[in-house]
């Protein structure tokens, strides 16, 4: 167990020794020369976004540096070789930056997000670029008659595949913007693209997609992080980058249901480990707070923070688009794993089924369309009696000691709500938290009906 610190280096003449701020940490230098290994190691971003005559300002760009930084140590930092209680983790970045001061000003807000996001302990680090790089953006005049209006994340899941249908029914001129490390969501985005340019052919919009990760073993002694706690500070920040470049005031769409939003912690082993906050009001509140302070236009909304998944399929603006294709979007929490059907004679990546956010979706599709056509390694959810030891009845039988929960004492949401985080900054929203959080769990319930899940020895 040691605690670990993530140098970024960038440019030939990035030399100089860096101490990082936790003592006795272990460093891992990570060092890229210029533009084109800036470029790589953003998934391209840059080049795509000049493609599109958009240039992002050297601010957005060191976040977004910052953010590859960040998850280079969220992923390849294993908690269960380094951290002391088995969770939480001691993580130090140290990255260059073109406006050090601006930096060095946000360092505690930037702390207290990652802290609250990822649920370990971090030390951010400045100092001012090295020469060679002090620019790395060469300006350029070339610009397209029109732009994107806004920007949109778009991962290949069931709700961000709603949230782009629902801006392109409007007409809006969107820029969707996707990350991935694994190829099984990089098939899942392109089929969902393909969709939306064959639907939607008289809809001027854009998209850019970025590779963006880091080989195992990267940092000594440890392989790879599965738990990806820190995935949506890359997802954001590649996003403000675009928005960034687009110009002005530029709102980015987050596309995420309010019971996976909220994530309230099914049971109170759910608590940390099992507990994401990727899209919590709290954490996003807390990156636009960011954005303003570092003079960057734009900022995060979720217009589907009080609906429930099944309320976004129910009122998703082309039904008969959303029906042919929500079985290829990808909802899984292990989307990469491959698995073994009973009729398959190769692995095949799939949604698993029984997961909590396979759970949520299949639920959401059952409300909207009354069936789920989708391709799940676990099918039948009441051909037997399920497991609560093993992955395949887990969660399942959380949701349902949830659910009994609630219905015995439904006045305990005022309270449950809040146990993933504060929820201070909306004050005059709570009521509404409350009412997603309660209906969600019965779209869920709902579900689950007629599904029996116990401990089999």
């Amino acid at each position: 167990m040691s605690r670990q610190a993530i140098v970024l280096r960038v440019g030939a003449d990035d030399t100089k020794a860096v101490r990082p701020r936790l003592a006795g940490a272990h460093v891992t230098d990570i060092h890229f020369d210029g533009l084109a290994d800036i470029d790589h190691l953003l998934g391209g971003m840059l080049g795509k976004l000049e493609k599109l005559s958009l240039q992002p300002s050297e601010m957005s760009l060191d976040l977004a540096l910052l953010a590859a930084a960040v998850t280079a140590a969220d992923t390849r930092v294993e908690r269960g070789v380094e951290a002391q209680d088995g969770w939480t983790r001691e993580l130090e970045v140290c990255i260059p930056v073109r406006d050090l001061q601006a930096w060095v000003d946000v360092t505690p807000l930037l702390e207290k997000t990652l802290n609250f996001l990822t649920g370990d302990i971090w030390a951010l680090s400045f100092r001012a670029r090295a020469r060679s790089v002090e620019r790395i953006l060469e300006p350029f005049t070339e610009t397209h008659a029109e732009k994107p209006t806004s920007v949109c994340l778009f991962s290949g899941g069931l709700d961000s595949f709603i949230g782009a249908v629902d801006l392109l029914a409007e007409g809006q001129s969107v820029l969707l913007v996707s990350h991935y490390w694994d190829s099984v969501t990089s098939k899942h985005q392109e089929l969902c693209l393909t969709a939306l340019e064959e639907r939607f052919k008289d809809v001027p919009f854009y998209s850019v997609r970025a590779r963006v990760g880091f080989a195992k073993g990267t940092v000594d002694g440890n392989l790879m992080e599965n738990t990806l706690r820190g995935r949506s500070f890359l997802f954001f920040a590649l996003a403000a980058m675009a928005a960034d470049a687009i110009g002005e005031e530029v709102t980015i769409h987050v596309p995420e249901n309010g019971l996976i939003s909220l994530n309230v912690p099914l049971d109170p082993l759910r608590l940390g480990s099992l507990s994401t906050r990727t899209t919590h009001p709290y954490y996003m509140a807390r990156f636009n707070d960011l954005l303003a302070k570092l003079g960057l236009g734009c900022s995060l909304h979720n217009a589907y923070r009080h609906m429930t998944k099944g309320e976004m399929v129910e009122q998703c603006a082309d039904q008969k688009l959303l029906r042919a294709q929500a079985a290829n979007t990808i909802s899984c929490s292990s989307p990469a794993n491959s698995r073994f059907s009973p009729d398959e004679e190769r692995r095949q990546s799939k949604n698993c089924g029984h997961c909590v956010p396979c759970l949520i979706r299949r639920a959401a599709l059952k409300r909207g369309f009354g069936k789920d056509e989708t391709d799940y390694q676990l099918i039948d959810l009441e051909e037997t009696i399920l497991d609560s030891k093993k992955a395949e009845g887990q969660h399942v039988r959380s949701f349902q000691v949830a659910i009994a929960r609630l219905r015995g004492k439904p006045d305990r949401a005022r309270f449950d709500i809040h146990k993933p985080g504060p929820l201070i900054d909306f004050p005059d929203d709570w009521a509404d938290y409350e009412a997603v959080y309660r209906d969600g769990l019965e779209e869920v319930a709902s579900l689950l009906e007629n599904v029996e899940a116990r401990p089999l020895d």
